[in-house]
């Protein structure tokens, strides 16, 4: 089998212009426009619910669903690992009246099954933010983190903080997503080449708190000189600032962490920023595909998103605002979807 660290998939698609994204937009309406339809039935399942980082995917969905004339069921796991309880919701919804499943997966090789068994039931499947060990195709669109971007953007910020001297760990490398193992090697890669004087401590990790704390408490004491933490997941990242509070250190250890659960966490001195996913984007587009599929209109297979690094500088930027919006009602859709695409 495949491992999710060698997963290659195609690049066209990467990192797709907003004007192109508009024009699609613009020919699938105007299509739907001409011909009358009943609604399409999207299930959109992220990896938790309640979550900072996945609320907004919520609120892309459910503006371009408005938008197109499509409706959104949204339900998801309440913990990142609860692996069998997503396997379970794809099994249920791909037996239900649903068109097509926009998916954030828990875990790669685990969801793989349960997809295929989706679309050989006519779903539509667009996986989101990691991509699972499979090529897209006729039925399956990717609409990704750009871990690359990201890897590349933590190690540009250590740089700047470490002036390219000291060392770092790097926590929370869960070899069963994809995705965050390509922005561990990106980051790697990148102070490999940039900042070659730079120690680097890797740990492996997962979404279990506990474990994470843990793994970081051990970190901390076996390099009591470290400097800095990139912290890949939002429980490492929790993990780590738990273990600083929990242990002295003789100097102040900056944090940047991935996926946060609050951007509150910049109010902890010890967080320098966060790499944040602009997941109601990749909400909106996963509609817009699915709506495309159902109506005959191709999209790409492979569409690659660039997150964002937020700072104490640009927390309370309109753009982080509206990429950390949770508000899914109605009432700001329509301005939600012209920043969304």
């Amino acid at each position: 089998m495949m491992k999710s660290a060698d997963i290659q998939l195609p690049t066209r698609g990467r990192n797709v212009p907003s004007s192109l994204l508009v024009f699609g937009a613009v020919a699938l309406l105007g299509l739907i426009g001409c011909q009358r339809h009943s609604p399409v039935d999207i299930a959109v399942i992220p990896r938790t619910s309640g979550a900072m980082m996945w609320e907004p995917e919520h609120v892309g969905a459910q503006a371009a669903a408005l938008k197109l004339g499509a409706r959104v069921y949204w339900n998801a796991p309440t913990r990142e690992d609860d692996i069998e309880g997503q396997i379970a919701l794809v099994q249920r919804v791909s037996l239900q009246k649903y068109q097509g499943i926009i998916l954030a997966p828990d875990q790669s090789r685990a969801l793989i099954t349960p997809v295929r068994r989706a679309m050989q039931r006519g779903l539509s499947v667009v996986v989101i933010g990691s991509p699972l060990p499979t090529p897209p195709g006729d039925r399956l669109s990717y609409v990704l983190n750009d871990e690359e971007a990201g890897g590349r953007i933590a190690g540009e910020r250590l740089a700047s903080l470490l002036h390219c001297q000291g060392s770092v760990a790097i926590l929370g490398i869960d070899r069963n997503i994809s995705g965050i193992v390509t922005r561990a090697r990106s980051l790697e890669q990148f102070l490999a080449t940039a900042c070659p004087a730079v120690r680097v401590v890797k740990r492996d990790g997962s979404f279990n708190i506990p474990h994470e704390q843990q793994v970081a408490e051990e970190t901390l004491r076996a390099n009591p000189d470290l400097d800095a933490v990139a912290a890949l997941t939002s429980t490492s990242t929790l993990g780590a600032l738990t273990a600083l509070k929990n242990i002295r250190t003789t100097h102040r250890i900056q944090v940047i962490g991935f996926d946060p659960d609050s951007l509150l966490r910049l109010e902890n001195p010890n967080v320098d920023s966060l790499v944040l996913e602009d997941t109601q984007r990749m909400g909106a587009e996963g509609v817009r595909l699915i709506v495309g599929k159902v109506h005959g209109v191709s999209g790409l297979p492979v569409t690659q998103i660039e997150p964002v690094l937020v700072t104490r500088e640009n927390v309370n930027s309109v753009v982080v605002r509206q990429l950390t919006s949770m508000d899914w009602r109605p009432e700001p859709f329509s301005a939600t979807w012209r920043i969304v695409q």
